[in-house]
Parts: structure tokens; sequence; C-alpha cells
């Protein structure tokens, strides 16, 4: 079965050798005769796995002893919630840097808990760049500086974090965690929804600073509050159990592949493919972020017009390509190219884009002159 070429923004590909693992253990996970998703989640076998995941994903990001790794329920979204409720004491206010629609949502529902302020913001252009640091003027007792490391709408990606010092960095990392190195010991909490780099839908991976976790906010639900998940080693309740075993999986794989070094050399390289084919292309397609500011996780563009965009995504369809419609709130195209997206992959893609132009301005060329 040949696979599809598969862009999409998130579910999105997983790893080959991950589903191969996970259809041969399918039926008998570690010789139990059950498959993973029958496993008493209190099981010995169950507990390796999800033990397992936590320590690997201490190992390949280098997380620092004095951070706990939370595996939660609700995805990302839950988290704008979350964290002012656990960070956000009513005497205090919150920071956030708005670079796009999700960093937005978590300042709506921040506004909900207490107060709020917007640091930075590029919206005013359109969410067309990252700001510069300079210009991020913080409040030096805030109770967190809020960001969202990298933007799937809009195509852009933090470079350079912001050294917050004592104020703690929260970053919403959903859809570029494990895809390049980071200092980890820069940031108060990490959070991302699984779907992207990490695994399938259904799990959100928080890494939270000991210290920010606090065990006397009574008046937090239990279920939201960190020190539960942390005091219980996330099975305070049923956990997404596959999605954990899926997430063990994945990591394995980004550990065999030679970890973050070897993924963040090989997501170079499939961005640059794309980036150059917009870049030659005389204009035919557009990127819609500035060149600082580029994202390498989803490489956004527009073509001449919407007919134009129309053709090339039904073309695109046609020859095996799925997902290349840009985000619903801003049309355009997008190709999400996360971890598991193949290097060849990126380069149909990029041969595809310089093929679909040389055709289409040939067959216009024709109508002109006819």
């Amino acid at each position: 079965m040949k696979r599809a070429l598969n862009f999409n923004a998130g579910p999105a590909a997983l790893p080959e050798d991950v589903l191969k693992r996970a259809q041969s253990e399918w039926l008998n996970i570690d010789n139990t005769g059950m498959s993973v998703m029958e496993l008493s989640h209190r099981s010995d076998t169950f507990e390796t796995i999800h033990n397992h995941a936590i320590q690997t994903l201490k190992e390949l990001m280098d997380i620092p002893e004095n951070y706990d790794v939370l595996f939660l329920q609700g995805g990302a979204s839950l988290q704008f919630s979350m964290i002012p409720m656990n960070l956000l004491k009513a005497d205090s206010l919150a920071d956030y840097v708005l670079t796009g629609s999700w960093s937005e949502k978590a300042l709506q529902e921040a506004k909900k808990i207490g107060t709020t302020r917007v640091v930075a913001s590029t919206k005013d252009v359109n969410y067309t760049s990252i700001p510069k640091l300079s210009d991020i003027v913080y409040n030096q007792d805030a109770a967190y500086l809020h960001i969202t490391s990298n933007n799937t709408i809009y195509g852009t990606q933090w470079n350079v974090f912001p050294d917050t010092k004592n104020v703690p960095l929260v970053a919403d990392m959903s859809s570029d965690i494990l895809s390049k190195k980071i200092d980890v010991s820069k940031f108060g909490l990490i959070y991302a929804g699984a779907q992207k780099n990490l695994g399938p839908s259904g799990i959100t991976v928080v890494i939270i600073r000991k210290d920010l976790i606090s065990d006397s906010l009574d008046e937090i639900p239990t279920m939201l509050n960190y020190h539960t998940h942390q005091a219980s080693n996330s099975l305070y309740n049923t956990p997404p159990t596959l999605a954990i075993y899926l997430l063990s999986l994945v990591l394995d794989w980004a550990k065999d592949l030679g970890g973050i070094t070897k993924i963040e050399e090989n997501n170079a390289k499939k961005a640059e493919l794309l980036y150059h084919a917009i870049d030659s292309s005389d204009g035919f397609y557009q990127g819609h972020a500035k060149p600082d500011s580029r994202s390498y996780m989803n490489v956004t563009f527009t073509l001449p017009n919407k007919e134009i965009e129309q053709e090339f995504l039904q073309k695109a369809k046609d020859a095996g390509f799925i997902g290349l419609n840009g985000h619903r709130s801003v049309g355009g195209c997008r190709a999400s190219i996360y971890n598991a997206v193949p290097l060849e992959h990126c380069q149909e893609l990029a041969d595809f884009m310089k093929n679909f132009k040389k055709t289409y301005q040939n067959r216009e060329k024709t109508l002109f002159n006819a």
C-alpha cells in the first residue's frame, strides 16, 4: 500500500516504523494476551510503558531534575485555563505575547481567571512575524510571560526566546516541541498537544518546574490542579493509555533516529526545500511569514489569486498530497512538515510546486498568443 503524502496540520503524520510496531503488538502487548487498550492503567505492564515515555522524553529534551513531566488530557486548549488557574494569583497579573490565533485564545481564557496584559503583538501586520525581543516589555512582577513558540496558522516561529530571569516563561509548544534543541531551564512551563510531533491526539504533555506546583490551592478543582497529577504520576484517573503507548513509541523512534540533533537537521532540510520553491518562483508563490520569522514546521503561502490556488490544491490532491489547504480562518496553502514527514515527501512537494508553476505559466502563455 502506498502511504499518503501527508501534510496535515494535526492530527498529523506519524512515523511509519511506529505504526508498524504498533500493528505488530496490536493484539498482544508484552506477551499479556491483550492489546494495550485492554490493559489496566494500574498494571505493571502499563506502568512500565508510562514511565518509559516520561524518562525518554526527559532524556531527549535534557529536562532538568527540578522539572516534572505530566501527561494530561484536554489538549493545549485546556491548558489555556489551567495555567492561570494554577499560576495567576489574585494580586498578580500575567503577560501575553500575541503572535496568532492560538495565543489570542490563550489570552481570552486567562482573562476569565485574572488580570492580564498584552506586552507585544504582531496582529497589526497580520501576524507575519515574531516580535523583536527588545519590543517585549514585560512586568518584572508578572506571574508569568506566555508565548506560543510556533504558529501553525500563520507559519511563524520563535528562533530566540526571551530571557525572563525571575518571571516564569510559559510556552505553548504544541506544534514544534521536540523539533529542535531548546534549553528547558529557561522556561517555567512548557505544554504541547501531542498530535503534531509527539503522537496521536488525546494526550497533552506538560513540563513544569517543580516550584510552580502548589499543593495549597484548594479553590482549584481537583482535576485542574497540577499538584493532583504530579502527586499521582499522571495516573489520578484513567489516562489515554493508547495515546501514551504511541507517544512512547514515537519517542523511541526519535531516539533511534539520532535524537533532537538529527531531527533538527532533517527539519531544516525539509523547510529549505519548500522555502526555496517559494523564493525561486518569481512571486508566483508568496510566503506569508517574513523570512526571519519563518516556521520550520508549517510553511504557509499563497498563489496569485483564489482560482489558481483552488486549481493548485485540486491537482495536488489528485497527485496524492493531503492537507495542503490553509487554515479555514486565513485560506491560502499550508504544508505542515512535522518530525515524521519524510524528507522525500517534501522533495516531491517542492517538485510539484515547480512543475505546477511551469505548466500554468506555459498554458497562460499559449492562451495569450492564441
